[in-house]
């Protein structure tokens, strides 16, 4: 399940009550609810359950992400999927680059630097020669406005991404040019911040 807040851009914010969805009958195996304070906690024991040579690993490298601090980080679907399509096969310098220069096609702050992030509607109203200015290729320009008109159409929303399950949201996802399994793997446990997502065609896990 999605474990993040997730809000559309200037938008409405959609929130999922983890206490309220376990108490309904969602419990772990010793019978406790899930909550935002004890998930991580649940997560690392699981996993030196699997296999202790993990708890060395778990102790030094902790995981801000499902911290409380880091559940309660609103998330902008759009922004994510559109940064992610930015930044495939760049490094991560050229994919910062153009998400600046992305946001700066539409919103500028008085000093030059990017403002806030274009909605999905201000990225259907532009022309795709316009979105390549921001250093785009022809295709990431399509994909990227391919996305916008299907949270546009409602097609894709907060909510929807909240409720779907694990399966339901690479369905979807996947669907949209520009979307591989990966891209969608990586919004899922990043963006979504769902914890059982394990993405096995990664190179890196490879």
């Amino acid at each position: 399940m999605t474990n993040a807040p997730l809000q559309t851009p200037r938008g409405s914010k959609v929130i999922i009550d983890l206490e309220a969805a376990h108490g309904r009958g969602f419990l772990d195996e010793d019978g406790t609810p899930q909550t935002t304070e004890n998930l991580l906690q649940k997560a690392e024991a699981f996993l030196i359950k699997q296999d202790p040579r993990l708890r060395d690993l778990v102790e030094a490298h902790k995981c801000h992400m499902f911290t409380p601090e880091g559940l309660a980080e609103v998330i902008e679907p759009f922004q994510s999927l559109t940064s992610g399509i930015m930044g495939q096969q760049v490094s991560g310098a050229a994919a910062k680059s153009i998400r600046n220069k992305f946001i700066s096609l539409f919103h500028q702050n008085e000093d030059g630097t990017p403002g806030t992030y274009p909605t999905p509607d201000e990225v259907v109203k532009t022309d795709l020669a316009h979105l390549r200015t921001a250093g785009l290729s022809a295709r990431k320009a399509e994909y990227i406005q391919g996305l916008a008109e299907k949270f546009v159409s409602g097609e894709l929303t907060a909510k929807m991404l909240i409720d779907a399950s694990d399966e339901e949201v690479l369905q979807k996802l996947v669907a949209v040019r520009g979307l591989g399994r990966w891209s969608v793997e990586m919004f899922a446990c990043f963006g979504l911040k769902r914890t059982d997502i394990f993405s096995t065609g990664d190179l890196g896990v490879q």
